[in-house]
């Protein structure tokens, strides 16, 4: 209305109800020019009405077969550069007059919404329809300066003719012989856009046909591009592959598919089809690639799956449909359900996404862990190009961990690092005392198994796994344990294997030897020329071949992962590292047999901070003093050779 209607409500005290007005010309310039943030979208909104029209025919047919008329549903589009017009032909259901000013000249009146209210009140199966809001159809105003839509209602002989500019209300008349010629059929609508200056593009065979193959592109109605030819080949796809039964469907046609969603000649490594009921019901059909893309690691990548709402395009960046670690998937998900905003560009927020975020990734694990049992060679092929994302996960979805654990794969010093490890593995194969999942972040599986702080865990015959991915010293801060048994990184704190293993000839006897008042001298002789360079010095059990290693204290950021802080955040940690020192190896004990003449003092404390330097180069860490490293050395080599 556009005059303000007041009513009495209680005559006693005055109070009134008002009712709304509004400016009905700026409503429509707001609907048409600010509400869609693409002017494409127009296309889109004209397809899914004519697609609606198709779909109440064949409803309203089923109670009243006299309306079945001609069964030959499809869409035509066409262009007249000359006169600049684009014309949508549907042989859907049409309108008679009192339809057109209801349903066009009335805004946000839905005449889907009202006919889904129907079916549901009746119980009815409900056809895919897609109209809710009642405003679709002004969005051709964003491109045309004027509309005009003629129309036969089924089961009617006449056809009517709406035409409005968008902004002075609109016209109603029986359709004259040059609107009708189009409209051939029994029954249908055709709207006839008169295209701005600006939006010639819209006449163009292939800006049309990419609109229609991006939102339209597996409706059920056919939809045709020019005038109607023999053999001529509808634009869309027609079939939506993700609605049909898995059954039914070929592994010819699901490659296929999964090529033209993706423009790749590759093969997908698994594919997952579909059905949710329950909470959250919705149909998907998801791909997981061979392999990764380029810009896998890039923070700001989204995932590409694409968002159906019955069989239309809304959009391929749907925030909070996939997990971030999700983020390799390719496919579709088609939901009825979900709440669109009124352009249908986004949506609103609400719980089903959030049930359908997480049937996904619990239905895609389920399948990667039935692959690693079915087809190990195909799964290492997965694992080798998307581990490291799959392990965000048990960084940022707790609830999951338990599915995500199940798929986790890593390199051990089990085979020496040549096969994949899971943690079932790694359990099962723990020793009969084993209390932690023992763990060494690094590099490569290469470099790790050449790691010192490994050698008393290997000589006893305890597996480590290593961390080779940088989220491996992320996700380990929050996710600690695997079925009650923690993760302990063996470069942190201290290790007691305890005193059976002291009279093992592949064991250092460090135990008693931390309590020889002459192990202790030393190490408090160490302490004292190294000074401020460490934080401690203390023997270990960790060592059998190597003379030194560095670990973190028990409280300390682990060693890898201060390398990773310093190298991408500026980290920069005041924490000490703890030298430890293998009293059984013989340069230990040359050094503990040094008296303390002042050649002896300094060739002990030469020593000292060589071995300090051995064990940074043993972590791949560049020397504080590298000259210092370097004429150490020099005289270490001619004290050798006597020279």
């Amino acid at each position: 209305m556009t005059k303000e209607q007041v009513r009495p409500e209680n005559p006693s005290t005055g109070e009134h109800i008002h009712a709304f007005s509004a400016d009905v010309s700026r409503l429509l310039g707001i609907v048409a020019n600010a509400l869609y943030s693409h002017h494409d979208v127009f296309l889109r909104e004209l397809i899914s009405n004519a697609s609606d029209a198709c779909d109440r025919l064949r409803y309203e047919s089923i109670s009243n077969p006299a309306l079945s008329g001609s069964s030959d549903f499809h869409i035509r589009i066409l262009h007249d550069p000359a006169t600049r017009t684009l014309s949508i032909i549907d042989t859907g259901i049409g309108m008679d007059r009192a339809e057109l000013i209801d349903h066009l000249g009335t805004i946000a009146k839905s005449g889907t919404a009202r006919l889904m209210e129907t079916i549901k009140a009746a119980n009815d199966p409900a056809p895919d329809m897609i109209g809710q809001f009642g405003v679709g159809f002004y969005s051709c105003f964003m491109v045309a300066d004027r509309a005009k839509v003629s129309s036969r209602r089924a089961g009617t002989p006449d056809i009517w003719t709406w035409e409005s500019d968008g902004s002075n209300g609109f016209s109603t008349r029986l359709a004259e012989t040059e609107d009708s010629a189009l409209l051939d059929a029994p029954h249908g609508t055709v709207v006839t856009l008169h295209l701005k200056p600006d939006a010639s593009d819209f006449l163009v065979d292939e800006k049309i046909r990419n609109i229609l193959q991006r939102y339209s592109d597996h409706i059920s109605i056919p939809i045709y591009l020019g005038p109607a030819a023999p053999d001529e080949k509808p634009v869309n796809a027609v079939n939506a592959l993700w609605m049909r039964s898995r059954q039914d469907i070929t592994d010819e046609e699901y490659l296929n598919f999964y090529r033209h969603i993706t423009t790749g000649a590759d093969e997908p490594v698994l594919t997952a089809h579909w059905k949710a009921e329950g909470a959250a019901e919705f149909s998907a059909l998801l791909y997981v690639p061979e392999l990764r893309p380029w810009d896998l690691f890039d923070p700001s990548r989204k995932h590409a799956v694409k968002l159906y709402v019955r069989r239309v395009f809304i959009t391929d960046n749907c925030d909070g449909l996939i997990y971030p670690w999700l983020r390799f998937l390719r496919g579709v998900i088609d939901c009825a359900d979900l709440p669109l905003n009124i352009s249908r560009e986004s949506l609103q927020f609400n719980p089903i996404l959030e049930k359908i975020r997480r049937a996904v990734a619990r239905r895609i694990l389920g399948d990667l862990d039935r692959l690693s049992t079915d087809n190990p060679v195909a799964f290492q092929t997965f694992w080798g190009q998307f581990g490291p994302v799959i392990k965000e996960g048990l960084y940022d979805a707790h609830t999951l961990r338990p599915d995500i654990f199940k798929i986790c794969r890593f390199r051990s010093t089990h085979d020496e690092g040549a096969s994949l490890v899971s943690l079932a593995d790694y359990v099962a194969r723990m020793k009969p005392d084993q209390k932690a999942i023992y763990t060494i972040a690094g590099p490569s599986a290469q470099a790790l198994l050449r790691s010192p702080q490994i050698e008393g865990f290997r000589a006893r015959g305890i597996e480590v796994l290593f961390f080779t991915d940088t989220i491996d010293d992320f996700w380990i801060q929050v996710a600690t344990d695997y079925e009650g048994k923690p993760f302990r990184p063996v470069t942190r704190g201290v290790f007691d294997f305890g005193p059976q293993d002291a009279a093992s000839d592949a064991s250092p006897s460090s135990t008693s030897g931390s309590e020889n008042p002459s192990s202790l001298s030393l190490i408090e002789r160490i302490q004292s020329v190294l000074g401020d360079s460490i934080g401690a010095v203390r023997p270990s059990q960790r060592l059998t071949d190597s003379p030194v290693c560095l670990v973190a204290g028990d409280n300390e950021v682990d060693l890898n992962l201060e390398r990773v802080l310093k190298a991408h955040q500026k980290y920069d940690s005041h924490a000490k590292r703890v030298l430890e020192i293998n009293l059984n190896h013989p340069l230990i004990s040359r050094m503990a047999s040094m008296g303390p003449s002042e050649e002896d003092s300094r060739l002990f404390s030469d020593l000292a901070f060589l071995l300090l330097d051995h064990a940074h180069i043993a972590e791949g860490e560049s020397l504080s003093d590298p000259a210092a490293y370097t004429r150490r050395i020099s005289e270490m080599i001619l004290r050798g050779l006597k020279i």
